[in-house]
């Protein structure tokens, strides 16, 4: 079967930029999707499975729970969630038929998996205006990469951002990221960037920087940089209302935030206290907003991250406003539990409220849209915001930016991350099942917070969590203010942090590599083990290891206490041990199930059949890393080749054949 996609458009749908590709739209009946009443309809077999949907709970196989496309502000990953800061409408049914769907469909959408009814796919949007794709192939991998190619190439960063990077919302002055590199370096630990949080700003307002605990930032970037450390600091949706402040007066006289069904602008609020939401819906304001960005680039500033974007709304301000008046109404100081949930509902629902997103509107080409209308594009157009000023203010030099809110076609501007997780056993496997889920949507650029982001974390958790992490392009540890402090220097047993970071950067020419293949051929960098032995029963039950690249397959420990874990090869393999870049020890394991020891401080993965993969003894930067010797671990028993993309990391000439080197190993 070749690849074959359709294009059927209902209704008049709102234009989202997620496709690229040119295809001319039907009308009329759409193919496997039958449609009742108010749903979609899709009949499933016994053996069906159900893999995509982006950024979501639970695991690869989606089968038997209920999704929502609806971008929330949700730290608490679990099983019960129905939607995550991400909506990615695509997915892949995959048994007695084969097929993906793309429903191009910016509001809220509900996708039942067979959770009504277990055989039974139904999904519900809220209105009928989307284009939905069609897209049939032999395999799912087939799909996935026709799929990719319809919404365009992912974001490429520079290559400094695959280098480990310490995160933690505190860092409120240059003397606390002075002292977070200096136990870095003092230990030996390997680290290329210090992420800064809201800390940094002026009274939380985007594009300031506190002059009080920061008086000289250009030197102190330029300060950093000697110490081969990039600074990465946090852009917010919301921005401050606030006289004399310039972000704020020039978005008002200019008419560039969202408004009131009245024309007023909206007010909601964040962190600085009452804010206007800027309309990324309006490629004006969008132009207007990306252009703030030269403020830090100008001052040395090479990466960012996007927070805050779904847009999150601690209150409106008439929300607010109304909930004040009842409860000053309330006399009554003995509430039964009917009033006491009441009550707890009526003040927690100030934040995120439905109600709040159906009361504000953006101008769209000219046309009012009401914001829940068009709710999961908010994030994705403020980092294509960014994106797109980058392109003009810096064409020829790669920028990091990543976001928290994510719609399919962001994947072209920015990467994403996992959002704000917890410290708990269970976001580490989420972690792991995440990846291939993203990475079918387009996002390659993307990990979760290592460690934990909220709650108390744990040093074997956070050793465990690195094992996954040194794999995943994003490689980035992260905490909340208030929990315990969580870079790698602060753990008793500091030796095991630098040496497990230290085999990311040993690793870094293939991982890199593969990453770099796969974004420019659209491609998944990590790929379940359903879709790569698609005849193994075994391998389609299999979702805690994953494919990396063309050579490797990865398994980590994911649970407390474990000394080892479970793992199944669904062909002969290479067993790779890691206590450092110094110590591997290696073993071949032919096909079939192990109970494979894995102890606190090691690396383990699988190279594959007659496959290579380069490294080098690593460094404590990236730069240092480059300049090592390059050497081979393989499991070749004739002879074979690896195709090896190296580039300095900055520049954009992607496609520039000097890039690719053949490595050749015979024995």
């Amino acid at each position: 079967m070749k690849n074959s996609i359709r294009k059927i458009t209902i209704g008049k749908p709102i234009h989202t930029d997620a496709v690229v590709a040119k295809l001319t739209a039907e009308k009329g009946k759409i193919p496997y999707l039958k449609r009742e009443d108010k749903s979609f309809i899709y009949k499933l077999g016994t053996e069906d499975r159900i893999y995509g949907l982006g950024e979501n709970v639970r695991g690869i196989n989606k089968r038997g729970w209920i999704y929502e496309s609806n971008c929330a502000d949700q730290p608490n990953h679990t099983e019960s969630q129905h939607s995550l800061y991400g909506a990615h409408n695509f997915f892949v049914i995959d048994g007695k038929e084969r097929f993906g769907v793309f429903l191009d469909y910016p509001g809220k959408l509900t996708l039942d998996m067979g959770y009504t009814r277990m055989d039974e796919v139904r999904i519900t949007p809220e209105d009928w205006n989307m284009d939905v794709y069609i897209i049939e192939g032999k395999e799912v991998l087939d799909i996935v990469k026709a799929f990719r190619t319809l919404i365009g190439r992912s974001y490429i960063p520079p290559k400094w951002a695959f280098g480990y990077g310490q995160s933690r919302w505190g860092y409120q002055s240059e003397d606390d990221i002075r002292k977070v590199v200096k136990g870095y370096r003092d230990n030996d630990i390997p680290i290329d960037s210090v992420y800064m949080d809201i800390d940094y700003m002026e009274r939380f307002k985007d594009f300031t920087v506190n002059e009080e605990t920061f008086p000289d930032f250009p030197k102190f970037v330029t300060e950093m940089e000697k110490e081969h450390i990039h600074l990465v600091p946090i852009i917010d949706a919301g921005v401050k209302i606030e006289k004399g402040y310039e972000t704020y007066e020039e978005g008002v006289e200019k008419g560039y935030f969202c408004k009131e069904k009245d024309g007023t602008d909206f007010v909601g609020a964040v962190w600085p206290g009452r804010v206007h939401f800027p309309d990324f819906l309006n490629k004006d304001a969008r132009k207007w907003f990306g252009k703030q960005y030269k403020f830090l680039l100008d001052q040395g500033i090479e990466g960012f991250w996007n927070d805050m974007n779904e847009p999150s709304i601690f209150y409106s301000e008439k929300n607010l406003e109304a909930v004040m008046k009842k409860i000053q109404k309330m006399d009554n100081r003995d509430m039964d539990m009917w009033e006491v949930f009441g009550f707890r509902d009526m003040v927690n629902g100030l934040a995120n409220n439905p109600e709040d997103y159906k009361s504000f509107y953006h101008d769209m080409d000219g046309t009012k849209v009401r914001h829940d209308k068009v709710h999961n594009l908010y994030g994705y157009n403020m980092t294509r915001a960014a994106g797109e000023a980058f392109e003009e203010l810096c064409p020829d030099k790669r920028i990091l930016i990543f976001s928290r809110s994510s719609y399919i076609g962001m994947h072209r501007y920015g990467g994403t991350w996992m959002g704000d997780n917890q410290s708990w056993w269970s976001h580490l496997l989420l972690n792991l099942q995440m990846l291939p889920s993203l990475n079918m949507c387009g996002f390659l650029y993307t990990g979760a917070d290592l460690g934990g982001f909220g709650a108390d974390t744990t040093e074997d958790l956070v050793l465990r969590w690195l094992e996954l992490g040194i794999f995943t392009p994003l490689m980035r540890n992260h905490a909340a203010l208030g929990t315990r402090e969580q870079e790698a220097y602060q753990f008793t047993n500091k030796e095991a942090f630098k040496n497990i970071i230290g085999i990311r950067y040993g690793l870094m020419p293939y991982l890199y590599s593969e990453y770099m293949k796969a974004a420019l051929r659209d491609e998944m960098l990590f790929v379940p083990l359903a879709f790569a032995y698609p005849g193994d029963k075994y391998a389609q039950q299999t979702e805690d290891q994953l494919l990396l690249g063309e050579s490797i397959m990865i398994a980590p420990v994911y649970t407390q206490n474990a000394t080892g874990r479970y793992v199944y090869l669904p062909e002969k393999m290479k067993l790779v041990r890691m206590k450092s870049m110094k110590d591997i020890k290696t073993e071949v394991l032919e096909k079939g199930h192990y109970y494979i020891d894995v102890a606190l401080d090691e690396v383990v993965f699988f190279i594959r059949p007659e496959k290579i993969v380069p490294y080098t003894m690593g460094g404590q930067f990236l730069e240092e890393a480059e300049k090592q010797e390059l050497k081979t671990l393989h499991f070749v028993t004739d002879k074979a080749e690896y195709e090896l993309y190296e580039d300095e990391g900055y520049e954009k000439d992607y496609e520039n054949p000097n890039h690719y080197k053949t490595i050749k190993v015979e024995v």
